[in-house]
Parts: structure tokens; C-alpha cells; sequence
């Protein structure tokens, strides 16, 4: 196991009925609240009605910044930003999913300074302060309600970049199960898939060697997610099956089982974030096609983490190592098109003359990441082949 330090200074508030506690909770950072969010879902389901009920309760002036799309763009970020400042905001409140609240957090940072906070997404400047961040978690996936990540698009470049900062986790999160029982089968398994891809990334590219722990904690998870994914797909409205998913989503990302693994590697997001700032698909559909064709490109080169994944998570026991490994892929993928996200670039509705096109995004972004030297253009577009 390798050194690593471990803070996770976010507040979590877990539980059915817990959205009232937000006023209270926030009025500890200030007066004045951006309040950010999607467009029509939060104030259809309700929770707008009770968001703002508790804001006002506490004594907090409100500003609103509607309309985060489900892949938030950077010039929805830059109206934040300028929102923020002009209305002085002590702090900012992002109601929604993993794309809300990771608008939230560049707009809190964007707000501390007059750099453009596409720089510190593309590693050109580095975030020296930011305003709060609080969150109430409506579609548990990306883990940033508990995590130091963001990932914005550029919709003029088309590139779609992710960054790390410890500035950058929430002070408080919300997270009422119930309030997801709106979510739909389409983004439950987009969601499922995108919690299953965090887990994947550091269990399958560490180089640390013998990591019981941490290994156990991921095999238990992805067992957790698939099972409440399929609860919940048969049941809407199970309350259980909500909160074990929401919950696992949120420490499949909080830094948890990559404690003590070292180095790792992104390749499946590395993949995928092409995929989805160029034709807007779920980050989720996108990660469905990526992460087994990762999986089968790695199948020629090591097959002990895929064989022991299969064998742990997925009950394959029977077979040499290579061949559980196969059937360990295999059984993925078709869960994935069981759960109903795509597993091709056609089920996606991307065109495979695209490869070349998608490939010179994916090169750029392996070099902002520093994967070049691993994942060369010739590796890439290898890799793509196998998502057609």
C-alpha cells in the first residue's frame, strides 16, 4: 500500500426528509446565495418550492442561475461567474445532478478572481480560492457532491476537460433518497454506469500490487450498484434501492478506494469525454461504450485484475484466468445493454467515420492529462475500433 493522505472536508446529510435543513446549514457562509441549477425538473418535482422555503426561512437572499445543461458548457459557467460578481454572493448553492453541481463549483472559483476559469480546467492557472460550494444531490453519478473534481465543456472547442483541486469540495451536501425516485430508467443507468467507471479506473490501472482493502471496497461497490440499479428499474419508488445506490455513487469518487493505491490512470474517461462534448450524449452512454472496449483492448495484455474483478463482483468462477476474464467482459457489456445504455458508437447514434475526428479531441486531452506517452494517437484510435 503507498503513502496518501485522506481529507474530505464535506458535511454529508443523508436521509429522507433532510432537504428543510439547507437554510440552516447555509446561513453559516452568508447572507447572499447564488443558487444554481437545471431547467424544469427541481421545480416540477417540488423541491425548488422547498429549497426556497428554507432559504427564506433563514433569512438569505436568493439570486438564481438556472439552466445548467446536462453536459454544462463554459459560457453558461461565464454568466455564473459574471452573476456572481455583480450581486456579491457570499456563497454558491447548486441544486441537481453531478452537472450542476460541477458548474457550481467553477462558477464558486471563477467568482474569486479574474482569470478565465476555463484555465484552471486546462491546467494553465490554479485555483487560489473559491467561494462555498453547497450542494442538494438530485441524480447520484459523478460523485462531486463529495469530491475535488469538475468537468466543464467548451462548446466553442468542443473539448470537454476535468480537473482535480482541493479548493474545489463541497462545504455541505444534501442527499435525500426520495428525491431521486423522479430519476428516470434512461439516466438511472447512465448513472449506474458513470458510478461503476469511477470505481474501474483506479482498481484497473494501479500498479501498486496487492491491495485487499482497497480492491474489496471496489468489488463490493460495483455489487452494490448493480443491484440497486436493478431494484430500482423494477421499482422506482424503493426506497431502499435508492439509497444504497445513492450512496455508493457518492463513495465510488470521495477519495475512498483510491487511498493507498498510488498512481492511476483515466483511460475510460479519456475516452468518453470526446464522446460527450462532441454529440452531447450522457457522459454515462458514453462510458458504456468506452469502458468495454478498454476492458477487451486490455484482454491481450493482463488479465489477472479482469479475471479477479469477474470472479469477486460478478461470480464467474469457472475457466482459466483468460477465459474468466473474457467472460467477466462479456457478462459487463451485457449488462450495460440489459440496463438500456449503449455499447457501441451506432447504439449511440455516433458515426464511425467520425474515429479520426473524435481521435484528435482525445490526443489533445491526453496531453492536458499527461497520458500521451501511454495512450499515443496510434493506441487511440486502436482503442475506438473496438467501440464500433
Amino acid at each position: 500500500m503507498k503513502n496518501f493522505d485522506f481529507h474530505v472536508p464535506t458535511k454529508i446529510i443523508f436521509g429522507e426528509g433532510t432537504i428543510p435543513q439547507i437554510g440552516n446549514e447555509a446561513k453559516a457562509y452568508g447572507k447572499k446565495v447564488l443558487l444554481v441549477y437545471g431547467k424544469a425538473s427541481i421545480k416540477k418535482s417540488g423541491l425548488y418550492d422547498k429549497v426556497i422555503a428554507s432559504l427564506e426561512e433563514a433569512g438569505l437572499d436568493i439570486v438564481e442561475h438556472p439552466g445548467v445543461k446536462p453536459n454544462p458548457v463554459l459560457s453558461h459557467l461565464h454568466k455564473g461567474v459574471e452573476i456572481a460578481k455583480k450581486e456579491k454572493v457570499d456563497f454558491v448553492l447548486g441544486v441537481g445532478g453531478g452537472s450542476v453541481v460541477d458548474e457550481s463549483k467553477g462558477i464558486a472559483a471563477g467568482a474569486m478572481t479574474d482569470v478565465d476559469p476555463w484555465d484552471f480546467y486546462i491546467g494553465k492557472e490554479d485555483i487560489k480560492a473559491t467561494l462555498p460550494v453547497l450542494t442538494i444531490l438530485t441524480i447520484p453519478a459523478t460523485g462531486s457532491e463529495m469530491n475535488n473534481s469538475s468537468v466543464i465543456t467548451n462548446e466553442e472547442t468542443k473539448e470537454k476537460v476535468g480537473f482535480l483541486d482541493g479548493h474545489l469540495y463541497p462545504k455541505v451536501s444534501i442527499l435525500d433518497p426520495s428525491v431521486t425516485m423522479t430519476v428516470g430508467p434512461d439516466y438511472t443507468a447512465y448513472s449506474a454506469v458513470d458510478a461503476i467507471s469511477h470505481l474501474f479506473e483506479g482498481y484497473f490501472t494501479n500498479t501498486a500490487g496487492w491491495l485487499p482493502i482497497q480492491d474489496r471496497l471496489v468489488e463490493g461497490l460495483v455489487k452494490s450498484i448493480m443491484e440497486s440499479t436493478e431494484i430500482i428499474l423494477k421499482d422506482p419508488e424503493d426506497y431502499s434501492g435508492r439509497a444504497t445506490f445513492m450512496w455508493c455513487a457518492t463513495l465510488a469518487w470521495n477519495g475512498l478506494c483510491i487511498a493507498g493505491i498510488g498512481d492511476f490512470a483515466f483511460p475510460m474517461h479519456l475516452l468518453e469525454h470526446p464522446l460527450s462534448g462532441l454529440y452531447d450524449i450522457a457522459h454515462g452512454a458514453g462510458l458504456s461504450i468506452t469502458i468495454p472496449a478498454w476492458l477487451t483492448w486490455m484482454l491481450d495484455k493482463d488479465t489477472s485484475k479482469i479475471a479477479q474483478f469477474a470472479e469477486n463482483a460478478l461470480g464467474i468462477n469457472k475457466g482459466s484466468q483468460d477465459r474468466k476474464a473474457q467472460k467477466g467482459v462479456a457478462a459487463l457489456k451485457s449488462w450495460f445493454e440489459k440496463i438500456g445504455s449503449p455499447t457501441s458508437f451506432s447504439a449511440a447514434g455516433i458515426p464511425d467515420s467520425d474515429i479520426e475526428n473524435i481521435t484528435d479531441f482525445t490526443v489533445k486531452l491526453a496531453k492536458i492529462w499527461g497520458m500521451d506517452g501511454d495512450y499515443t494517437r496510434d493506441k487511440i484510435i486502436e482503442l475506438f475500433k473496438l467501440c464500433l
